[in-house]
Order: structure tokens, then sequence, then C-alpha cells
């Protein structure tokens, strides 16, 4: 189905992420390139690529919001990157030596799998991570050993986002609030937000080097993603978070474990 040569199929699928993002806040990656991969047979490393560079896009919105409301630490962001760009890079330049063989597409839909298992894990756990991190409240942690450890959360994050295009939402919130328990949550948001969006890009432009973008399949993406985004923000506070957390956690172990098994 086609309408002024947008595919309408992919556009609703944006338009259904978009929703699920307003609402539960959760990073495309998890929901989009899954459903690209499983429902669509777009080769996952095509629907990474693609995924990438529409999670940069619609990132970097959330970025300026942020960053107009002061709810940015550059200085956390900054140590992210530090460690997150060049472990993206060196993934990278791995895929493109080994090429995009069915062993590669293995390799992409099992981190991706793992990744998504993470992810729900993350979320089903948030109470515990967050009563660890006020536990860590009174402690004393020395900066310097914070901003490596910092570094080194932002080279697994790069790792996994080149793989897979997950780890940069969800994950990367999860690993902040216990490294710093005493910022803010917003700040801790706005942190992860702002450094999705060079991880996202730089990782997306490489995709796309290697031949791992599908354009026109981005732009079908973004027209539907775009007002879904606006739906699920304005139903957002009138929906159980309790409700959408559980579901949604349900449904990344279910795709993640399927996609290892595949």
């Amino acid at each position: 189905m086609n309408l002024f040569g947008i595919d309408l199929l992919y556009s609703a699928s944006g338009l259904a992420v978009g929703i699920l993002v307003g609402l539960t806040g959760v990073g495309g990656g998890s929901l989009m390139t899954p459903l690209l991969v499983l429902l669509f047979g777009i080769h996952p490393a095509t629907a990474v690529g693609t995924d990438l560079l529409y999670a940069s896009i619609t990132k970097a919105a959330g970025t300026a919001m942020h960053g107009f409301n002061r709810t940015v630490d550059w200085r956390v962001t900054g140590q992210l990157a530090l460690g997150s760009l060049p472990a993206a890079l060196a993934t990278l330049a791995i895929l493109a030596w080994v090429g995009q063989s069915r062993d590669t597409s293995r390799i992409i839909s099992v981190a991706l799998g793992y990744a998504l298992i993470a992810t729900a894990a993350s979320f089903l756990g948030r109470r515990w991570i967050l009563a660890a991190a006020e536990a860590r409240r009174a402690s004393r942690e020395d900066p310097s050993r914070t901003a490596l450890l910092t570094v080194a959360t932002g080279a697994a994050i790069g790792c996994m986002v080149s793989l897979s295009s997950v780890g940069a939402g969800a994950l990367g919130i999860t690993a902040l609030i216990l490294l710093y328990p005493t910022l803010p949550l917003a700040r801790i948001v706005g942190s992860d937000i702002a450094h999705a969006v060079p991880l996202t890009l730089a990782a997306g432009i490489g995709h796309w080097a290697i031949g791992g973008v599908d354009w026109a399949l981005l732009g079908a993406l973004l027209t539907g993603s775009i007002p879904g985004i606006l739906i699920g923000s304005h139903l957002a506070p009138r929906m159980p978070e309790a409700v959408l957390r559980g579901t949604l956690a349900t449904v990344l172990a279910v795709v993640g474990a399927k996609l290892i098994l595949s």
C-alpha cells in the first residue's frame, strides 16, 4: 500500500511505535528494529542502520527540549560519549570487515535479542535499581572512579547500539541511576537522550557507509512516528504506568527470546 510514494504499512508501524514511545519513554530501537526484522523480513543490518538514523532524528527534538529546560548534565553526556563513540566506530569497522553475511545477520539478531531481554529486565527491576541507588546516596563515591565507570558504560552502550540499535535508552538510564544516585531523574533522562543523539547518528552513518540504511523506509517510518509520539505523549498521563511497564517488558522479553532462538 503506497500513498505519494510512501509505504503505508511502514508508516503505520512508525505510528504504533511512536505511540508506545510517547506512552512509555522507551527508545524506538527496542521496538522498531525487531518489528522490521520479524514482521517485514528486513535484513537485520539494514533494520539496525535505518533505525539508528530514525532514533537520532527523533531524539534530537527531545535533546533540544531538555536543553531548553536545563535538564542535561553535559559533563555526564561527554563522559558517556568519550566511551561510546570510539566503541561504536570500532564495532562498525569490525562489521565492515566481516561483511553482511548470514553469520553477521545471526550475530546482530542474537545481540538484539539479548539487548531486548536486558531492557525488559531493567524495566521489571526498576524499583530495586532505584532502591539500590537510594542506598548509595549516603556513601561517598570517588569522582574519578565514577567518571571511569561512566566512560566504560558508554563503551558498552556504544558496542550494543552499533550491533543492535538497542541500549542507549532504558539500559543507559538504568546505568546512570546507579552511577549518579544524587542526580535528579529528569537530568539523568535528559543526559541519556542527549548522549543518544551523537551515538545513534555516528552509528547510523557508519551503517549507511557499509550499505545498511534504507532511506525510503526511514522516510516512511518518520512520517508515522512523529504524529505517533505526539499522540502517545498526550495519552501517557491517562494510562497506569505499572500496566504499561509490565506489558512492554513482557513484549520485549518474548521478542528477544524469539530473535535468540530463531
